[in-house]
């Protein structure tokens, strides 16, 4: 791992030997990075295996319109946007797996509220607080993935890593499904979101990290230790797709029921894109491994214009189906891609805040599309909304090849 003087932190001779040593130091696989992996996985199902349901439970439960549903529901990301980015800084200035830890024992707790909150204002002020841990947990816990990774596994590391989430978005969501027929019971998924909660918290607490003492040299408290705006334009433009996913995966299973008259088909749609997000870290291992970042994200990018556009182009189900697989495979490439380049304009002191940055990113689109997806459904119904989701990527598209790619090429720090 290459040292410098722009490494602020002061690191224990135990460090490089831990990772970097000659027996070790190709190996992609390692214990603490399987553990990291696991982890995340379980932090993303346990909040993903509610999400496609929640538009559901409110309306159901608490007799919600759809604008008051897409409001209740983005409070977690407006808290993960305003929270990230101070996490990012604490990632980058303290123990990361005492940060890791407390803050995924707080995210816990938060699925336990689920349970209790018995109206509509509570629910959502528990749901709106959530965001916060839950943000800090995937910054932490991603750059704990980059610590345990060799420099000369990263990109491919990372791309991996990603994997976990992405699996975890499109599985739990066909599990919660499944389990919300079978027993017909919103508290049921609860409780299996909390214990999958407590399992990732478990497994982060057995990560095995090397004493990092506290930053010895704090520079003055600015903007650039909570944002890294050398990386702006990455983040900018991962709004866009954020966006789009936030229509989509919060308001498939009732766009459905109520437009297409599928019932239980949105299980499989989420496993159907799995499907493609695992297809796509196959296909494109090498092309990371080798650090073709802007090809990998510009294919990612493309087909997931095709994958939105048959979506809505068509209400046949196996165009229904198809959209699924292609819209996972198009994010199954974006998202590693985006992830390494934004790391690749980063100090190696700044992983945090870089990791932050395009979480942000990700929360305010996601925030945005959920909001935006239930004051369109709400006017102008579904199918609307969801075109939404085409132009919105069309113009990600835009920003990509014309600002993106050009600006990354020149700020891109080699490893």
């Amino acid at each position: 791992m290459r040292q410098g003087r722009m490494v602020i932190r002061p690191y224990t001779p135990s460090y490089s030997s831990f990772y970097m040593s000659p027996s070790s130091s190709e190996k992609l696989w390692n214990k603490e990075y399987v553990k990291v992996m696991a982890a995340n996985f379980s932090l993303f199902f346990a909040f993903y295996i509610l999400t496609p349901l929640l538009p559901i439970y409110l309306s159901e439960h608490f007799g919600a319109t759809k604008d008051v549903i897409g409001l209740v529901l983005s409070g977690y990301a407006v808290a993960a946007l305003l929270f990230r980015p101070f996490s990012g800084y604490i990632v980058d200035s303290f123990d990361r797996k005492k940060v890791l830890v407390f803050f995924m024992v707080l995210s816990f707790m938060f699925y336990g509220l689920y349970l209790v909150a018995g109206t509509l204002i509570l629910f959502a002020v528990v749901r709106t607080l959530h965001g916060g841990p839950f943000g800090a947990s995937t910054v932490a816990n991603s750059t704990v993935a980059i610590d345990v990774l060799p420099s000369s596994r990263r990109n491919e590391g990372i791309g991996y890593y990603g994997l976990s989430n992405n699996i975890a978005t499109a599985i739990a969501p066909t599990v919660g499904i499944a389990l919300y027929k079978y027993f017909d019971n919103f508290n049921v998924l609860f409780v299996v979101a909390l214990l999958f909660a407590l399992l990732s918290t478990v497994i982060a607490a057995s990560v095995k990290l090397p004493h990092r003492p506290p930053v010895a040299d704090k520079k003055k408290i600015s903007l650039d230790r909570f944002i890294l705006l050398k990386g702006w334009y990455i983040g900018a433009n991962m709004v866009f797709f954020a966006l789009c996913y936030g229509i989509l995966s919060n308001y498939l299973a009732i766009y459905a029921k109520e437009t297409l008259g599928i019932t239980s088909g949105s299980g499989t749609f989420f496993l159907l894109l799995s499907g493609g997000l695992i297809l796509s870290r196959l296909q494109g291992g090498k092309s990371l491994r080798e650090g073709k970042l802007i090809r990998h994200a510009g294919t990612g990018i493309l087909i997931s214009t095709v994958g939105y556009t048959v979506f809505i182009i068509s209400t046949h189900p196996v165009c229904f189906y198809a959209s699924a697989i292609l819209v996972g495979l198009g994010n199954g490439h974006l998202w590693p891609a985006f992830q390494n380049m934004i790391i690749s304009v980063a100090n190696h002191n700044e992983r945090g805040t870089a990791n932050s940055t395009l979480l942000t990113s990700w929360d305010l689109g996601m925030g945005l599309g959920i909001v935006l997806g239930g004051v369109i459904a709400e006017y102008l119904g579904y199918s609307a909304a969801f075109w939404s989701v085409v132009g919105i990527h069309l113009a990600g598209v835009a920003m990509f090849f014309a600002v993106t790619r050009k600006l990354f090429v020149r700020q891109r720090i080699e490893p």
